[in-house]
C-alpha cells in the first residue's frame, strides 16, 4: 500500500472541509485506491481552528521550510487563497519535489507559468481540478475525456455569488443592492465583492478552462470582462418576456480566425440547459467537434464540495505514475481576438428613441425594435464588438446585454 503524508496550509472553510473529507474516508481510500491518505502537518496561526477539529498542537508546523524539509510530506494542499505568500510556499514545495494541490484560480490564473517551471525544476506536479467550478470534475474532463476532440466552445456560469444574484432578481424580482446585502449576510459574497460581481473570478477560471480546452495559454488580461453591477429589474422584465434568462457566463470559442474569450451578462435563451441553473450552482457546456454538446452542473464553492475535489487531485496524484506537464502554459500567450461578433439588447429612456434609430440607421445596423412600455428596447443583429462599442459610447443605452 501506497503511504501519502498531505500538508495542509490554512484551515479555513475549504482546508477544514478537506480535512474532514480525509479523516472519514481514509479506510475507504485504503481498500479502494491502495493509498494510505494521511494529514501529518498543517500550517495554521489560528490554533483554535486546529483545535476545532482535534487536531494535535504538535501537527501545527511553523513554516514552509519545515514542509518542505520534511521526508513525511509528499503532497502540499494550500487554502491560502491570493498570491501572496501561495505563490512563494508553493514553488518552494513544487523545488522540493512536493506535488501540489490547490483551488486557488487567481494564483493560477495569475502565475501558472512560475509554478509549472518550479514543478519541472522539482520533478513535481500542480493539480487543480477545485479550482473552476468547485466540486464538479471538469478540469479532468477536459484533460483526460476529451482526446478524441477538438473542444471548440466552451460556456460557464463559474461563479455562484453572481448566479445567486440574477437567480433572486429574476425569481423574486429583487433588485440588485438588495439581493448583494442578503449574499453577504449569507456568506456567499465577500464584504468587498468586487471579485464576483465585476466579473474578476470568472475571469481568472476562463483563463484556466480555455487554456486547458484549447491547448494553448489563453492570459487573463487578454480577457474581456464585464460584471452584473448594471443589471437592472428592467432588464430582468425585457428577458423574460421575451424568453431569455440573464447569466453571467465565461465564453470562449476556438475558430478559424483565432481564440475568443470574455466575460460578461447574456441573455440566454430559456430553452437552453444554462438557462435552469439557478442558484449558487455552477455549470460548463462544452461543445467538442465529435462528442457534441455535453454540460457538467453541480455546487460551485463550499467546504464539502470543493473539498471533495481537492481530496480527488490528492489521490490522483499519489496514483497517478506519469507527469502532469503543461508546455503551453510557458510558451507565448496565445493572441486573443477583441472584435468578436454578437447580437445585443440596449435599453433606453423613451425620449431617446428617435435619435438611437437615426444613430442605428447611420451606422447600417440591423435591429428591432421592442416594445417594453417604460422603456425603448432594441435588438442588435449580431456585429462586432468595436461597432458596439462605438454605439454604446454615442447612443449612451441605460443598460445592455449581450445574447448567446
Amino acid at each position: 500500500m501506497k503511504h501519502i503524508g498531505i500538508a495542509l496550509l490554512g484551515l479555513g472553510v475549504v482546508g477544514s472541509g478537506t480535512y474532514k473529507i480525509l479523516q472519514e474516508k481514509r479506510e475507504e481510500i485504503k481498500k479502494v485506491y491502495d493509498v494510505d491518505a494521511e494529514v501529518v502537518c498543517v500550517l495554521e496561526r489560528d490554533l483554535s481552528k486546529a483545535d476545532a477539529l482535534n487536531i494535535p498542537r504538535s501537527m501545527v508546523w511553523n513554516g514552509i521550510e519545515e514542509v518542505c524539509a520534511s521526508d513525511k510530506v509528499d503532497v502540499v494542499a494550500e487554502f491560502f487563497g491570493g498570491t501572496r505568500p501561495a505563490k512563494d510556499f508553493l514553488a518552494a514545495a513544487l523545488r522540493a519535489g512536493k506535488n501540489v494541490v490547490t483551488s486557488n484560480k487567481e494564483l493560477l490564473a495569475k502565475h501558472w507559468k512560475d509554478l509549472e517551471e518550479a514543478g519541472k525544476e522539482g520533478n513535481a506536479c500542480i493539480f487543480f481540478e477545485a479550482s473552476c467550478v468547485g466540486g464538479v470534475p471538469v478540469i479532468r474532463a477536459l484533460e483526460e475525456s476529451m482526446q478524441g476532440n477538438d473542444i471548440k466552445e466552451l460556456y460557464g456560469i463559474v461563479n455562484g455569488t453572481t448566479n445567486y444574484i440574477l437567480s433572486d432578481m429574476t425569481l423574486n424580482g429583487s433588485d440588485y443592492q438588495s439581493v448583494l446585502k442578503e449574499c453577504q449576510r449569507l456568506g456567499y459574497a465577500e464584504a468587498n465583492p468586487a471579485a464576483d460581481v465585476e466579473g474578476y473570478d470568472s475571469t481568472y477560471k476562463l483563463s484556466i478552462l480555455s487554456s486547458l480546452a484549447f491547448r494553448k495559454h489563453i492570459d487573463y488580461t487578454d480577457i474581456k470582462r464585464e460584471g452584473i453591477t448594471e443589471i437592472a429589474q428592467a432588464d430582468i422584465a425585457f428577458a423574460k418576456e421575451n424568453g431569455y434568462v440573464i447569466k453571467l457566463l465565461a465564453i470562449a470559442k476556438n475558430g478559424a480566425d483565432g481564440v475568443e474569450a470574455h466575460v460578461h451578462p447574456v441573455l440566454v435563451p430559456s430553452g437552453h440547459l444554462l438557462a435552469s441553473v439557478s442558484g449558487s450552482f455552477n455549470a460548463l457546456y462544452v461543445v467538442g467537434d465529435n462528442v457534441g454538446e455535453l454540460m457538467f452542473y453541480g455546487r460551485g464553492a463550499g467546504m464539502l464540495p470543493t473539498g471533495s475535489a481537492i481530496v480527488s487531485d490528492i489521490i490522483f496524484s499519489a496514483t497517478r505514475e506519469r507527469k502532469v506537464r503543461y508546455p503551453f502554459i510557458t510558451s507565448e500567450n496565445e493572441k486573443v481576438l477583441s472584435d468578436f461578433q454578437s447580437a445585443c439588447y440596449l435599453r433606453f429612456d423613451n425620449k431617446d428613441k428617435e435619435s438611437v434609430i437615426k444613430a442605428l440607421n447611420a451606422k447600417g445596423v440591423k435591429y428591432e425594435e421592442k416594445a417594453t412600455g417604460e422603456f425603448a428596447a432594441f435588438v442588435l443583429s449580431a456585429i462586432s464588438e468595436s461597432l458596439l462599442q462605438s454605439i454604446i459610447e454615442e447612443t449612451k443605452p441605460l443598460g445592455y446585454i449581450r445574447l448567446m
